[in-house]
């Protein structure tokens, strides 16, 4: 019987530039494979494969995807042999704290013609440079996006009742955790519930919340979605349970999510641009806007909410077009290095770095 995946993103393109929660996922790990190397010479082939494999094998495993490119994974983790494969090259920035031993790098610029590369050198930096100024203008455009979301929140925020928002924390907390106190430290990983892709905004949702218990929480922008899921992540560490918290693509400063397996519960913000509606016989919405925010607020401030979406809305479309160009021109340098690429090569650094996981599979680590 295959290993459950779960899917997510540990690295995004947000408000305040690349955000990165890599190391959040490599916790606890005994051997990492760091796999440096160009674009298109074959890292996410082997992190793919070598989870492929091992899913098959009836292992649990963590696909990281990545932000910029829809087809490619940043890594793979097998948490019961724990093993990662991480792409370890930029935007990137790898330093997990882990013994050195346990870190292997491997460097997949062996199975590249350097001089074929470097005949083509000018082309290749002229992409490089055009793809980094199309996600720079991405940046700036999702940071104005946030300046306006501000303004949307502010409505919300002076005419929020905060009494009823604690007294809805409150709610919750007993409703999720009882009186469970668990004698042990919580394991807590930092995620990121979706991501902005070439393709838009994307999530894994329904894949991290399968066989759940879901809350699915609705409200306007500040509405306190954020807050409520925090308060609820910080009590599930102080009991004692494992806590995974998925932040904001956008905003990395705000939750938009926290699952906590041990008790089978994940509660989420369930509005756009991740907007889902109760599907499975259990979900429940917590409906932030109903319970915290004064009656006739919509309506009383119309004119001026539809005139900071409309703005809103084409800051992010005009931002997510310029992740859709730099892939045009991290495709055209893909197509050069994978030109330059030996894969039968790359096929035998693969099976050397299956071959040391097969070593872990039969002399099982204690826990």
């Amino acid at each position: 019987m295959d290993g459950t995946i779960l899917n997510f993103f540990a690295g995004g393109n947000t408000a305040h530039g690349f955000s990165n929660l890599y190391e959040s996922s490599l916790q606890g790990l005994t051997r990492l494979f760091v796999l440096k190397g160009g674009p298109g010479t074959g890292k996410t082939r082997i992190i793919r494969e070598i989870g492929d494999l091992l899913a098959q094998q009836g292992y649990e495993i963590w696909l990281i995807h990545t932000a910029s490119d829809n087809d490619s994974l940043d890594g793979v983790v097998i948490p019961e042999l724990k093993v990662g494969i991480i792409d370890g090259t930029a935007p990137r920035v790898i330093k997990p704290e882990l013994p050195e031993e346990a870190i292997i790098h491997v460097n997949l610029e062996q199975a590249v013609d350097t001089l074929q590369l470097s005949q083509r050198c000018i082309e290749i930096d002229s992409l490089v440079d055009q793809y980094t100024e199309e996600h720079e203008l991405a940046y700036s455009g999702f940071a104005e996006a946030l300046r306006i979301h501000d303004e949307w929140e502010a409505i919300y925020i002076a005419t929020m009742n905060f009494q009823a928002a604690d007294e809805l924390t409150q709610e919750y907390i007993q409703l999720l955790y009882g009186d469970q106190n668990f004698e042990k430290v919580s394991r807590v990983d930092h995620r990121f519930l979706g991501a902005a892709t070439p393709k838009g905004a994307v999530d894994f949702v329904p894949n991290l919340t399968a066989g759940l218990k879901r809350y699915l929480v609705k409200g306007r922008a500040g509405s306190g979605k954020s807050t409520l899921l925090k308060k609820l992540a910080a009590e599930g560490i102080k009991r004692g349970v494992n806590v995974e918290i998925y932040h904001c693509g956008f905003d990395p400063k705000s939750l938009d999510m926290i699952i906590v397996r041990e008790l089978g519960f994940a509660i989420f913000d369930s509005t756009a641009p991740h907007e889902y509606f109760p599907d499975r016989a259990t979900d429940e919405i917590v409906d932030m806007y109903s319970r915290c925010i004064q009656p006739g607020t919509d309506e009383a401030f119309a004119e001026a909410i539809a005139s900071i979406k409309e703005r809103y809305s084409s800051t992010m479309k005009q931002s997510i077009q310029h992740l859709t160009d730099a892939k045009v021109f991290l495709d055209e340098l893909k197509t050069i290095y994978a030109a330059a690429t030996d894969f039968d090569h790359v096929d035998q650094i693969k099976s050397q770095i299956q071959q040391e996981i097969s070593g872990i599979v039969e002399s099982p680590q204690e826990v």
